[in-house]
């Protein structure tokens, strides 16, 4: 298995939940980082930039992955506003340079990480990328022997760029966590959750194949996780002024994909899954927003903050 993006958050965690399933090839450009995820893991790491096809070329060459999780992403939504070539570079061409040498090598099974900000209305030039890998990976899926899908997620607490780390690097810094929206309202997804998504992806991709799947997430107002914050462990917040690309709600199953949208029950938990172009049998009624969303416990957004990890 070929994780790209696999010295970061997630990509480290995918390792040590399928290592023992699964012989763990790690491949990211920052090569810093590549050498604490091989600490990390004990995985072999090898420096892998999915913006050149040649990089990616080479990682397959070498080691013949018959799975691959294309984890590799610019993430940062005021950075794509203001940088939109580098996240079309990474999340686009990147997602284009994986599946054309997927398919060469006739890998078996190509897993995309999405986002929520790829669902419709799009807001921001990184959920527009997403969109497209999403769309991408899902319309060639049937054009050659390499199955494609994708997985959407939330907000996985502490992962690279959310608002956890965040907060923690203004909170040691000054004691004060500045933030844009305390009325916002966002998904919380625990990486634990995120680990088991791509699993049920794996175990079941003959099924989602060409499709997108997500499962029910629970949401919370930033203020409220803020006020928790500074219950657990002191100091202060202030607003500052917005980003470019934000929004006050975001949308794990727009309006525009209902007709194309599934609901079905995994393990306990319902989850959803989209085909853009194939009409569901029993299409979802209204979509589902963090407006809508049943809301995080305040017990649980406290398990969210305490489940800081402790390499990151």
């Amino acid at each position: 298995m070929l994780i790209t993006g696999g010295s970061g958050f997630l990509g480290k965690r995918l390792a040590l939940a399928l290592k023992d399933r699964y012989e763990i090839v790690l491949g990211a450009r920052n090569n810093k980082q590549n050498a604490l995820a091989s600490q990390i893991t004990g995985c072999t790491v090898i420096p892998l930039d999915v913006t050149s096809i040649e990089s990616v070329r080479d990682a397959f060459r070498r080691y013949e992955p018959n799975l691959v999780i294309h984890a590799a992403a610019t993430k940062f939504v005021d950075l794509a506003e203001r940088q939109p070539l580098e996240c079309i570079d990474v999340n686009v061409v990147g997602s284009e340079n994986v599946v054309r040498v997927s398919i060469d090598s006739q890998a078996e099974t190509v897993i995309g990480i999405s986002t929520d900000k790829a669902a419709p209305p799009v807001r921001n030039t990184y959920g527009l990328s997403k969109a497209l890998m999403e769309r991408t990976f899902c319309s060639l899926n049937g054009t050659a022997e390499t199955r494609f899908l994708c997985v959407r997620y939330g907000n996985v607490a502490w992962s690279t760029g959310s608002v956890l780390p965040i907060w923690k690097r203004m909170h040691e810094s000054s004691g004060v966590i500045r933030t844009t929206g305390p009325e916002m309202r966002r998904f919380f997804f625990s990486v634990d959750e995120a680990v088991a998504l791509v699993e049920t992806a794996i175990d079941r991709s003959d099924e989602f194949a060409g499709r997108v799947l997500c499962r029910e997430m629970r949401a919370a107002k930033i203020q409220d996780v803020l006020d928790t914050w500074i219950e657990m462990r002191g100091g202060s917040w202030e607003r500052v002024e917005g980003r470019p690309g934000e929004r006050t709600d975001e949308i794990l199953i727009g309006d525009l994909e209902l007709p194309y949208t599934r609901a079905l029950e995994i393990g306990g938990l319902r989850h959803f899954v989209i085909a853009f172009n194939d009409r569901a049998p029993r299409p979802m009624a209204s979509g589902l927003s963090t407006a809508s969303a049943e809301r995080l416990t305040p017990e649980e957004i406290k398990g969210l903050i305490a489940a800081e990890p402790s390499e990151e």
